[in-house]
């Protein structure tokens, strides 16, 4: 019988087909300003900033409205730009506008409080309140309202606290606060609820549309 001979010399990886690993990424990515000044419509970065993307449970998280068309929103009591202490109760019986923005003087956040001004008189002939809600304090809200000339208020909502009980929607993977406007009825029910983060003029539009209809 002949011979048959095995040539055992030859390595493992020789044998088997190599397989090129995937590239693994962390999921704790971060943004960082390139700029001291930097502002994104309402985002205000410094080279210290480290905003870290959260993951998708806690992204989900962040978008779930608490407030909806048809339902009472909770009630609050906030300072305004005069230090003034301003609760909500206050403008029942009359329609009231509420918009959340991210922040005084940023871009779209001028851009939006100065529609809101240069329509009030169209709010005030509809017999409706405007009423402006960020997480900055009353001094800033009160340099903000001088420098622009607004008639309205603006409340401070510092913590954020009234706008996570209204469970309004962050932007960017919850870096970016979000710009959310309520309509109430004269009985503080929910009408309307309209978010429009980059075309913030559009919320006085869509507003005035919608007052016109009640």
């Amino acid at each position: 019988m002949a011979a048959i001979t095995l040539h055992t010399n030859r390595t493992l990886p020789s044998l088997l087909h190599t397989q090129t690993p995937k590239p693994t990424f962390s999921h704790n990515l971060s943004l960082i300003s390139k700029s001291s000044n930097s502002q994104f419509h309402g985002l205000k970065l410094s080279n210290s900033s480290n905003l870290s993307i959260p993951s998708s449970a806690s992204a989900k998280s962040c978008i779930l409205a608490k407030v909806s068309e048809g339902t009472l929103p909770p009630v609050f009591t906030l300072r305004d730009q005069n230090g003034k202490t301003v609760s909500l109760s206050k403008f029942k019986g009359k329609p009231v506008v509420v918009y959340f923005y991210p922040a005084d003087e940023t871009p779209g956040c001028t851009k939006q409080a100065c529609a809101f001004r240069d329509s009030y008189e169209k709010f005030k002939k509809a017999g409706a309140e405007v009423v402006g809600i960020s997480g900055d304090g009353s001094e800033s809200h009160k340099a903000f309202a001088q420098k622009y000339k607004l008639p309205f208020t603006l409340l401070s909502d510092e913590g954020n606290k009234v706008r996570k009980e209204w469970g309004v929607p962050s932007d960017l993977f919850g870096a970016l606060p979000g710009r959310q406007t309520y309509v109430l009825d004269k009985n503080l029910v929910c009408r309307l609820v309209y978010n429009n983060q980059f075309q913030p003029e559009k919320h006085i539009d869509e507003t005035l549309k919608f007052l016109k209809t009640v």
